[in-house]
């Protein structure tokens, strides 16, 4: 019960508007937030700051009253500086406290410390010369020390006036204004939900919109246009839908065709054989070189049925999901000569020179098996498609990393329109000629993927009337790359020609792919 929730909770997918309304909340509430909070602090702090400021001045004014009236000597003490400390000290709703030279207080707004000694940090550094303010904020008050000179030409500190006032009614004033700063702040966060899940929407529309065309494409719709531009983002998943589905179609029509190739290829020899022996059943008295002859085509047509039943079986099996391939380190000089070897009497039969060049010695890893098929299929029809007196040239050559096997003929070519299609299944350029050589059409489909298999790439060079040249690269080293992992790039440009062995002028058409 417990792995089925889970499962559940994994199959489980969530809309794309619910990461996109959050993703709004928090890009609208965090600076709204912050701004808030920022601005909070900052007013409290001004407020403050401004209050310092105000106190520190009247009491600047009142200690420069004091300077000058001599406040700080006992006989001269004027009352109306008094008043004025009583005023401030109301004002402010504070407290003022005046310290002479021996730390006494002499004056106490409250009446509470007069003639008892005040000994604090912010009185000791008053009288060295430094004014200091200190704020408790926790406590909701600021104290603050201003030095009382002498009337005398060397302005000597004679006390020092200690102010302290209340911070509680800036902070109630600061609250409210952050009550109401709240409220809005809580109407701008519902216009901000409101506003993100209306973009949310808005924003996913043309997904929906894509969603709704790929449904009815998934309802066998295949026709349906596909073309959603409001977003470069859904232009190119319509492009790459479209061109997806083209494919597909290729593939299914890639299907039919082969389906009926199949049953075409099969059923023209078992038609052939048919004829032969209603032919021989028809006669009484059929002589035996008549009766010979005829078997003898059954047996030419049995032999091209179980030809083309190899080869499609081999095809078959190439295409599993996991290619086998006995890979061994293999001289290739050996393979190439054995395979010429075989193909000689042949070559002779058709009155075509076959002709080997070895450029250098060469062991590669390869499937013995798989590759002679290959290289024995692009041999051998060279030597079906020539003319009369031609000739074939096979060449190896290798360099660090790759080895290459070129076939050139002096055959009848491949016109350009065709060359884009002779390694797929049953295709024939020349459909009656291929089967009086007894093409099955399935050699250069099985080359193509026994090359593949192995990493490589095969390209053909031809020109009508002029010849073909086939030319593979296979690696070296053969890796052997887990179902998932990269694989390695085709070569480009240049470079990629090159490696190939695509030399020279004429069309050129290219099948790579990496397994």
């Amino acid at each position: 019960m417990l792995s089925r929730i889970r499962a559940r909770g994994r199959n489980r997918s969530v809309s794309m508007k619910v990461p996109l309304f959050l993703l709004f909340l928090i890009i609208g509430f965090l600076p709204m937030y912050i701004l808030g909070r920022l601005t909070d602090q900052s007013f409290r702090q001004t407020q403050i700051d401004s209050r310092i400021m105000e106190v520190q001045n009247q009491c600047l004014i009142v200690s420069n009253k004091m300077s000058r009236s001599g406040y700080m000597s006992e006989d001269s003490r004027d009352s109306t500086v008094d008043v004025e400390l009583d005023t401030i000290a109301d004002i402010f709703n504070g407290r003022i406290v005046v310290v002479n030279k021996n730390f006494k207080v002499i004056k106490d707004t409250f009446r509470l410390a007069e003639g008892r000694t005040h000994v604090a940090e912010e009185v000791i550094l008053c009288f060295q010369g430094e004014s200091r303010s200190r704020l408790e904020k926790d406590k909701h008050y600021f104290a603050l020390a201003v030095p009382v000179y002498s009337n005398t030409e060397e302005k000597s500190i004679e006390g020092v006036l200690v102010a302290t006032a209340s911070t509680e009614n800036l902070m109630d004033m600061a609250g409210r204004v952050g009550e109401k700063a709240a409220f809005f702040q809580t109407m701008s966060w519902w216009v901000l939900v409101v506003a993100a899940a209306a973009l949310s929407v808005l924003l996913m529309r043309p997904f929906g919109r894509l969603e709704r065309v790929l449904n009815r494409v998934a309802d066998g719709n295949l026709d349906q246009a596909i073309s959603e531009n409001a977003y470069k983002e859904t232009k190119q998943i319509s492009l790459a839908v479209q061109n997806t589905i083209t494919k597909l179609k290729t593939v299914d029509q890639s299907r039919d065709e082969f389906v009926s190739n199949v049953s075409h290829e099969l059923k023209t020899p078992i038609t052939s054989i048919r004829v032969l022996a209603d032919s021989l059943m028809s006669m009484e008295e059929a002589p035996v070189e008549l009766y010979q002859e005829f078997m003898s085509d059954i047996s030419d047509e049995i032999d091209r049925e179980s030809k083309i039943i190899d080869d499609l079986l081999s095809l078959v099996k190439m295409d599993k999901a996991v290619e086998e391939l006995n890979i061994v380190q293999l001289d290739i000089n050996g393979l190439v000569q054995q395979i010429l070897k075989r193909l000689r009497p042949i070559a002779r039969r058709r009155n075509v020179e076959l002709i080997y060049e070895s450029i250098r010695e060469v062991t590669a890893d390869v499937d013995e098996v798989k590759l002679s098929l290959a290289i024995n299929n692009l041999v051998e029809n060279a030597i079906k498609y020539n003319i009369e007196g031609g000739w074939v040239h096979v060449t190896l050559d290798a360099d660090h990393k790759y080895f290459f096997v070129k076939v050139s003929d002096s055959g009848i070519g491949i016109p350009e329109e065709f060359q884009e299609h002779v390694f797929e299944r049953f295709y024939r350029v020349d459909k009656a000629r291929s089967r009086e050589t007894g093409g099955t059409g399935l050699g250069l489909a099985i080359t193509r993927k026994v090359i593949l298999m192995h990493h490589g790439a095969v390209r053909l060079m031809s020109k009508e009337g002029e010849g073909s040249t086939f030319t593979v690269r296979i690696p070296l080293n053969y890796i052997s790359y887990p179902s998932g992992d990269p694989q390695p790039s085709s070569p480009k440009g240049r470079e990629g020609q090159q490696a190939a062995g695509g030399r020279g002028k004429g069309p050129v058409s290219e099948t790579q792919e990496q397994t």
